[in-house]
């Protein structure tokens, strides 16, 4: 089986090292809240679901953007896919640039052909519905190639917050 583990090592190693030499996206909403903006704060959970078409896949990495609205990323869990439960990776000095890159791998399950769940991201919103965006970065198989998956982003309901929070 650790024949298998180098591969996907260096695969997660090219993840990290592309996180790392990534500039930093600036956030394309000052802080506060845009003009006209009410300040209703409220909580909403983005689901990233991973779609599997020809292999599988052991090994992912997704960026999401906060492309406009006052948001903030407060908390990132894992998914439901066997393999995927616990959180990603991701580098939390990005979290104040506007955007996440999420990272996971399991040498040892991998997903197969399907739409799964594999993280989701909570956000704290006021003011206008903000815009998102979810890129694939890349993804790879337990021998540690690239294959090709969609990344589909689920924005389910928000979850107010009571008055004087």
């Amino acid at each position: 089986m650790t024949g298998r583990i180098a591969p996907i090592a260096a695969l997660f190693l090219c993840f990290y090292i592309a996180g790392a030499c990534n500039p930093r996206a600036e956030n394309p909403v000052p802080n506060g809240r845009p003009n006209g903006a009410s300040p209703e704060v409220r909580f909403r959970p983005l689901t990233i679901e991973l779609e599997v078409a020809d292999h599988s896949v052991a090994a992912y990495q997704v960026e999401l953007k906060i492309v406009s609205g006052d948001t903030m990323i407060v908390g990132v869990e894992g998914g439901s896919a066997i393999g995927f439960t616990e959180p990603p990776y991701y580098d939390s000095a990005a979290l104040s640039g506007g955007r996440i890159i999420l990272a996971a791998l399991n040498p040892f399950v991998s997903l197969p052909t399907g739409r799964h769940k594999v993280a989701v991201i909570h956000m704290r919103e006021s003011g206008e519905t903000p815009i998102y965006e979810l890129e694939v970065i890349t993804a790879g198989d337990l021998d540690g190639n690239i294959v090709p998956v969609t990344a589909v982003l689920l924005i389910d309901a928000i979850q107010p917050v009571a008055e004087g929070y």
